[in-house]
């Protein structure tokens, strides 16, 4: 990581092909999270690669690198996501705080096709909170939402993502018990 920070700060091509290179795949799955759209979602981590090489000088801690590139590919998603799609936020004031998971075997699914399925103000909040681990004001002020707002995505997103799963877990135990 010293030898690609050290690098980004001097602006070399190289360091920077070679960050890219490195942290692409990682940083596209990242997009992937919010954006559905592959072409769309490469673009989002196009645009966040330029941001990092234009504002590497801003980085205050070199160990902090990964992670500051990680907020400013998803800044990159959500501001996309913000400009080309409207996306609905349900504001409900009364929400049950834990919904609860249960696992059923035998039943085979890819995670971003489950968070494909959401509706995109869940899908962003979702992602924020569970994935990416931040607290229900901090992602209230990167979408231009409330709290309530966003502790109201999450619960839909959790419900949402729980009757998908049971649906298929329906579907399955249906097909096996044929």
């Amino acid at each position: 990581m010293k030898a690609f920070y050290k690098g980004l700060l001097h602006r070399d091509r190289i360091s920077q092909r070679e960050f890219y290179d490195f942290y692409s795949t990682r940083m596209l799955s990242v997009c992937r999270t919010y954006v559905s759209d592959l072409h769309h979602a490469e673009d989002c981590m196009v645009k966040g690669f330029v941001k990092i090489f234009n504002q590497i000088h801003t980085l205050q801690e070199e160990a902090k690198l990964l992670a500051w590139c990680k907020k400013i590919v998803i800044n990159e998603c959500l501001n996309f996501i913000r400009t080309e799609k409207k996306v609905l936020f349900v504001e409900e004031t009364h929400i049950q705080e834990d919904v609860i998971w249960e696992h059923s075997e035998g039943i085979s699914f890819d995670a971003q096709d489950l968070l494909d399925e959401l509706p995109e103000g869940y899908k962003m909040v979702f992602n924020l909170y569970v994935l990416e681990e931040f607290s229900h004001k901090e992602i209230a002020e990167m979408l231009g939402i409330t709290e309530s707002t966003s502790k109201t995505q999450l619960y839909k997103a959790r419900l949402k993502l729980k009757n998908i799963l049971l649906t298929k877990h329906h579907s399955y135990t249906t097909q096996h018990n044929l």
